[in-house]
C-alpha cells in the first residue's frame, strides 16, 4: 500500500488513522532516507542523485512575495537595492548550508533539535511564531495565485481567492507520484520562471553597468528617505530580506536533507552527504538570486521611470500591455502581441503553486518538531490556506468602494507587510541554528568553521538590529493608530523580542551543556566511529 509521496506503507495499512496524531519519530518519516545515492562514483552522477532538496528550498526564494518586494524596489529606487538582494542571497546560502548540515549530522530537523534543548513553553511560542511566518508567506501566495487567475481567465477576484483553496487537490495528486518526481517538477517550474524573466529583461536592454554597481554595498540601501509610495529604502530592504531569507525554509531544509540514504555509522557517508547537499543548495539558491535580480531589473528597465503608478501585479500586467509605458521599441513590438503580459501571469501562477508542497511540508515539520502533533498533509494545507485567505478577503472587501488603483495598492501593501513580518520571525530560527551548528558537542568535526561563525553572528546581529530599528516606522505605516500609539506598541514589541531572544539563547546554552553531560551529541558518536575505524 502506497502512502504519501509514493512510499510503501503496507506495514501501517491496518492501523487506524486519526486527524491529529502524536508524532515524535524521524523528521518526515515517510520519506526519511528513502532516496538512494551512489558511492565512489563520478562527481556529476553523485551530484545529480543529491539534487532536489535545494530546488524545493529555492522555491521559497522566488514566490510572489519576492516579486512584490523586488519589482517595487526597482520601480522606486532603481538599482539601489540590488546590493540587498545579493547580501540576503549570500546570507540565505550560509543559513541553508547550516540547516542542511544540522539535519544530516544530528538526524533531527531544526524544530526537533530546538525542542530537544528547550522547555515546552518556549517550544510552543516558537511553534506559533513559525506558524505565523508560514501563514504570512501563504498570504503572498494566495494574492499572487488569485491575481494570476483573474488576469489569465478573467475570474473575479473574490472567487479567485476561494479557488486557491482548491490547491489542496494539487497536493493530493503530488503525494501519489513520489518525492523524487516532485523535486523534478519543482526544478522544471523554476527553469520556466527563470526563462520568462530572462526573456523580458533581455528585450529591455537594461543598464548593466548600473546594475552591477548596485551590487556594491551602500548605506543608500538602508536609508529612511526618500519615501516613495509609503516605502523607504530601509523598509524596502527589510521586505526583500524577509522575502528572501525565510525562516520556514531553514526548518524545511533541515528535514528534506535527510531524504537521502545515509550510513550514520560511516563518517565518509556523512561527509559525502554534507558536501553534495551543500553543492545542490548553493546551485539552486544562485538561480533564485538571478531570478530576484531579474525581477528588480525588470522593475527598473522594462518600464519607463515613473510611468507605472500602480505597482501591484495588476498594474504591472497592464503596463506590459501598454506600449506607452515600455522603455524601448523591441519591447513595444513584442508587447503588441500580448505575450509579455501573458508570460508574466503564467510565471506568477507557477510561482504561487510551486510553493504549495514546500509550505505544507514545513508546517508538518514544525508541528511534529515543536508540539509532537501530526496531521494528514491535505488537512494541514486546508487549514493553513483557509486561515490565510481571511485577511486577503478582508482587504478586498474593505477596498471594494475605492478606486481600482487603491484596491490594487491595498493588496500590494498587504503582501509587502506580510514579508516584513518574516524578517521579524527570522532571528528566532537563526539563533538556535547558529548556536547548535557552532557547537562541537552537537556537530563534532562538522561544527562551523571560524569564518562561518563570524558571518553567522554578523547576519543574526545585522538582521535583528535592522528589524528593531525599523519597527516604529513599520507600525506607523499600518495607519491604524496615531504616531504616538504606534511608537509605544513598537517599543513594547522590541522589548518582547529581545526578551524572547535572550530566553532562547539561555535555554539553548543549557541544552548544549545537558547534551554534553549525557553524551547525546554527535561528538560522542564521532569518537566511537573513529575508534572503530582504527580497530
Amino acid at each position: 500500500m502506497k502512502g504519501g509521496f509514493g512510499v510503501d506503507n503496507t506495514k501501517n495499512q491496518h492501523r487506524k488513522h486519526h486527524l491529529i496524531e502524536y508524532a515524535n519519530g524521524k523528521s518526515l518519516e515517510e520519506i526519511n532516507g528513502t532516496v538512494k545515492v551512489p558511492h565512489g562514483k563520478g562527481f556529476w552522477r553523485t551530484l545529480f542523485a543529491y539534487s532536489g532538496p535545494g530546488a524545493l528550498v529555492a522555491v521559497g526564494y522566488m514566490d510572489p512575495g519576492n516579486w512584490a518586494t523586488s519589482i517595487t524596489g526597482g520601480q522606486s529606487f532603481q538599482y539601489t537595492l540590488m546590493t540587498t538582494i545579493l547580501i540576503s542571497s549570500l546570507i540565505a546560502m550560509l543559513l541553508q548550508y547550516m540547516a542542511a548540515k544540522l539535519g544530516i549530522v544530528s538526524q533531527m530537523d531544526l524544530a526537533q533539535a530546538t525542542r530537544a534543548r528547550t522547555g515546552k513553553a518556549l517550544g510552543v511560542i516558537l511553534w506559533i511564531m513559525t506558524e505565523l511566518a508560514i501563514m504570512a508567506t501563504d498570504i503572498a501566495e494566495v494574492i499572487g495565485a488569485a491575481i494570476a487567475l483573474n488576469l489569465l481567465f478573467h475570474i473575479p477576484l473574490i472567487p479567485s481567492v476561494f479557488i486557491t483553496v482548491l490547491d489542496v487537490l494539487v497536493l493530493l495528486l503530488l503525494t501519489k507520484i513520489g518525492f523524487r518526481k516532485i523535486e523534478a517538477i519543482v526544478a522544471c517550474l523554476i527553469l520556466v520562471i527563470l526563462f520568462v524573466f530572462t526573456y523580458q529583461v533581455a528585450l529591455s536592454h537594461p543598464n548593466w553597468s548600473a546594475a552591477f554597481v548596485g551590487l556594491l554595498p551602500s548605506t543608500k540601501a538602508i536609508a529612511q528617505s526618500p519615501n516613495i509610495g509609503g516605502i523607504t529604502p530601509l523598509s524596502g530592504s527589510l521586505g526583500i530580506i524577509g522575502a528572501t531569507v525565510m525562516p520556514h525554509n531553514l526548518y524545511l531544509h533541515s528535514a528534506i536533507s535527510q531524504t537521502r540514504e545515509i550510513d550514520h555509522n560511516d563518517l565518509d557517508s556523512i561527509r559525502q552527504t554534507v558536501r553534495f547537499t551543500t553543492w545542490d543548495s548553493n546551485i539552486q539558491l544562485s538561480l533564485a538570486f538571478v531570478v530576484n535580480a531579474l525581477l528588480l531589473i525588470m522593475g527598473v528597465a522594462v518600464f519607463k521611470y515613473g510611468a507605472v503608478k500602480d505597482s501591484s501585479f495588476f498594474g504591472l500586467y497592464d503596463a506590459l500591455n501598454n506600449t506607452s509605458m515600455l522603455s524601448n521599441p523591441i519591447l513595444i513590438a513584442v508587447a503588441k502581441s500580448g505575450i509579455l503580459s501573458t508570460l508574466f501571469a503564467i510565471a506568477l501562477l507557477a510561482s504561487g503553486q510551486n510553493s504549495t508542497i514546500t509550505g505544507t511540508l514545513t508546517g508538518q515539520v514544525i508541528m511534529e518538531g515543536f508540539v509532537h502533533m501530526k496531521m494528514p498533509l491535505w488537512a494541514r494545507r486546508l487549514v493553513t490556506r483557509i486561515i490565510s485567505v481571511i485577511p486577503v478577503l478582508a482587504c478586498v472587501a474593505m477596498t471594494s468602494g475605492e478606486t481600482t488603483i487603491q484596491q490594487h495598492s491595498a493588496l500590494n501593501m498587504l503582501m509587502e507587510n506580510s514579508q516584513v513580518f518574516l524578517a521579524f520571525a527570522l532571528p528566532f530560527s537563526m539563533l538556535p541554528l547558529l548556536l547548535m551548528t557552532n557547537s562541537e558537542v552537537e556537530m563534532g568535526e562538522f561544527k562551523n568553521r571560524a569564518w562561518v561563525k563570524f558571518c553567522g553572528w554578523f547576519s543574526v546581529i545585522l538582521l535583528t538590529f535592522l528589524n528593531l530599528y525599523n519597527l516604529p516606522s513599520t507600525f506607523e505605516g499600518f495607519d491604524v493608530w496615531s504616531k504616538t500609539t504606534s511608537d509605544v506598541i513598537a517599543y513594547i514589541t522590541i522589548v518582547v523580542i529581545l526578551v524572547l531572544l535572550a530566553w532562547t539563547w539561555i535555554e539553548m546554552y543549557r541544552g548544549d551543556k545537558r547534551f554534553a553531560a549525557e553524551g547525546k551529541g554527535f561528538e560522542q558518536e564521532e569518537e566511537k566511529m573513529k575508534k572503530e575505524g582504527q580497530n
